[in-house]
């Protein structure tokens, strides 16, 4: 299956970048799809977030990359059904610089994922969680991307930080991944009380067309609380409208075969 390997990003923090990873991942999974989750971020937070530690854990994404251990060593269960996660670790912060040497630096996990493709093979999708930051671990996931998710708050200056993003992306199309592609951009974090969610709603589908999602996510504090309880909200509490919501996404992504160019 082409297309399976996908990075959710933002440069921004607080958009709802690992919440869309976790229950996007785990909605699919319900819904019978086989799904791994990379955690690129040092902060760990997918990692906790499906209820393991991201410290003192020798299977982990860095390990990985460095070649200490091989992909199926770092493979690790989780407590929903056809999830599987790469966990984080802060050593990944430290990245950048031990590799300032490698010349193909930006190329390792794609390597790492042209020389498994027996082991990806066995799922349907594969999720990264990026940095909130345009770093070396953000080129390193677009890389080995074939698509992008990108969360959109519906919050003033959302629009002008995609902007920016959306450059990096074509940048790294024309230099190191000409097969990048932006599957959709998700609105999060919506209020409906709030007059500027709305105009940002309307901004974004204006500028940004079919790449938008229909679903949007809401503001829900039940999506907050759930990874304190190491679970995604799709499992903590599938009836809230947080969930409902990425229950909606996950049978929309699935309709949505064709992705759509960055450019």
């Amino acid at each position: 299956m082409k297309n399976k390997i996908i990075s959710v990003i933002n440069q921004k923090g607080g958009v709802g970048k690992t919440t869309t990873v976790v229950n996007l991942a785990a909605s699919l999974s319900i819904l019978g799809q086989k799904t791994l989750v990379i955690d690129l971020d040092p902060q760990g937070n997918a990692t906790t977030g499906l209820g393991k530690s991201n410290t003192n854990n020798e299977k982990n994404i860095y390990n990985l990359l460095i070649r200490k251990l091989n992909l199926n060593e770092v493979i690790e269960s989780t407590s929903v059904q056809n999830l599987e996660l790469i966990s984080s670790t802060v050593n990944l912060s430290g990245l950048e610089v031990e590799t300032a040497t490698n010349e193909d630096r930006a190329f390792t996990l794609k390597k790492i994922f042209d020389e498994n493709k027996n082991i990806l093979n066995k799922y349907d999708y594969v999720f990264i969680d990026c940095p909130p930051s345009l770093s070396l671990l953000t080129v390193i996931a677009l890389v080995g991307s074939d698509e992008l998710v990108v969360p959109l708050q519906t919050e003033f200056f959302a629009l002008e930080g995609i902007t920016q993003l959306i450059k990096t992306i074509d940048r790294v199309k024309e230099n190191l991944n000409p097969q990048l592609s932006v599957r959709g951009i998700l609105l999060t974090m919506f209020d409906k009380r709030n007059k500027l969610s709305g105009e940002v709603d309307t901004e974004a589908r204006n500028h940004f067309k079919s790449k938008v999602y229909n679903t949007v996510i809401p503001r829900n504090v039940r999506l907050s609380e759930a990874p304190s309880h190491g679970l995604p909200c799709v499992i903590y509490d599938k009836t809230c409208v947080g969930s409902k919501a990425y229950f909606d996404l996950a049978n929309e992504f699935l309709s949505n075969k064709e992705s759509v160019s960055a450019a």
